[in-house]
């Protein structure tokens, strides 16, 4: 069993607050019993929930915040004077201290990156953080970064994004080097905004050990497994992420519409119960909820703010999984390599006017 790894909790996130993060933190903790907790909030509520699950209690610390931020606060208002009482902030703030590992909210995503961004800093040499998610494929699953944090990213932060996605994915899927792509509207070279087709050249011309740059990729590729880490600038990726989430749900409900019409359906589904059961587990967004703010001195993992007790376990493990593996060390150290490898060749390019 590995050591004891200690996370911060929000206790006060997202749409069903203590209750569901309470409830969401004793299942994570069957499943992972080398997991220790802290949970900022309101104690008058957040304690009792405790104290009635008494495995959890034995692992667990509850820290007072008198502040709530709230799911539509304004980033610019959560930064304001108090927000050193947030649940929210004393959460992150557990990890630049030390405290804690990994911290997770289901709060406010704007809030969230904004404190964070304030409390922990970015990393030298990334400019501006971004968030990753987990996506199902055909083959297993891929990390698609930025989805939602950075608009209009440029192509230095783009390669940053390869970078971290890349860390993320020796971390979370074992792989030693995983494939890289950039989202584009073709796979040809000439397609696509410059920002990309430069991103595309810079990786080409670095050949880091660290991953494997296949080229561009495009929407429809993502969900097939071509690659491990898929980049692309937030607006892009937000929407894609969107889109994703709301065609699942679509074919969610022509399935059970289809299987409800008459009875030889519900006979059918009846005979191919094994299967629908399948298809819903692997289509089941609690399974892997949970965005990672990349590019900080510190790991923040954002859960859903509609996650159940289940979802909100599932980011909890993922955070354990980043903490285990040192992801912020990994991203250290891509970029390292990078800014020796990547740097070296853009200045070689300039010189020979290639650039």
């Amino acid at each position: 069993m590995p050591t004891s790894i200690i996370i911060s909790l929000d206790a006060m996130g997202g749409d069903a607050g203590p209750e569901m993060v309470v409830a969401g933190a004793a299942l994570a903790l069957e499943r992972r019993p080398e997991l220790h907790f802290v949970l900022f909030g309101d104690e008058a509520r957040v304690a009792p929930l405790v104290a009635a699950r008494p495995k959890l209690a034995a692992v667990s610390r509850v820290v007072h915040a008198e502040v709530v931020v709230r799911m539509d606060d304004k980033p610019s208002q959560a930064l304001r004077a108090g927000r050193w009482k947030s649940s929210m902030w004393k959460a992150i703030d557990a990890v630049k201290t030390g405290e804690a590992a990994v911290c997770v909210s289901a709060g406010n995503t704007g809030a969230l990156m904004a404190m964070a961004k304030f409390c922990l800093r970015t990393m030298a040499g990334i400019e501006r953080p971004a968030i990753a998610a987990i996506w199902p494929t055909l083959t297993g699953e891929a990390i698609v970064l930025d989805v939602g944090a950075t608009i209009g990213a440029d192509a230095q932060q783009l390669v940053d994004f390869a970078v971290m996605g890349s860390a993320m994915a020796r971390s979370v899927f074992g792989v030693d080097r995983p494939r890289v792509g950039l989202l584009n509207i073709g796979v040809e070279e000439v397609k696509g905004i410059e920002e990309v087709k430069m991103a595309g050249r810079l990786l080409r011309d670095a050949d880091l050990q660290e991953l494997e740059y296949v080229g561009y990729v495009e929407g429809d590729d993502i969900g097939r497994g071509i690659v491990d880490v898929v980049v692309t600038e937030g607006f892009a990726g937000n929407i894609a992420l969107k889109t994703a989430e709301g065609t699942a749900k679509q074919m969610g409900q022509y399935l059970r519409a289809g299987i409800s019409r008459t009875w030889l359906t519900r006979l059918g589904y009846l005979l191919a119960k094994s299967a629908f059961d399948r298809l819903k587990e692997k289509m089941d967004p609690r399974k892997v909820n949970g965005g990672v703010f990349l590019g900080l001195n510190g790991v923040v993992i954002k859960s859903h703010g509609g996650a159940d007790a289940e979802g909100f376990a599932s980011a909890i493990e993922l955070a354990r999984d980043m903490a285990l593996n040192d992801l912020t060390a990994r991203i250290v150290e891509g970029l390292a390599h990078y800014h020796r490898a990547g740097f070296a060749t853009a200045a070689s390019g300039e010189e020979r006017g290639e650039l």
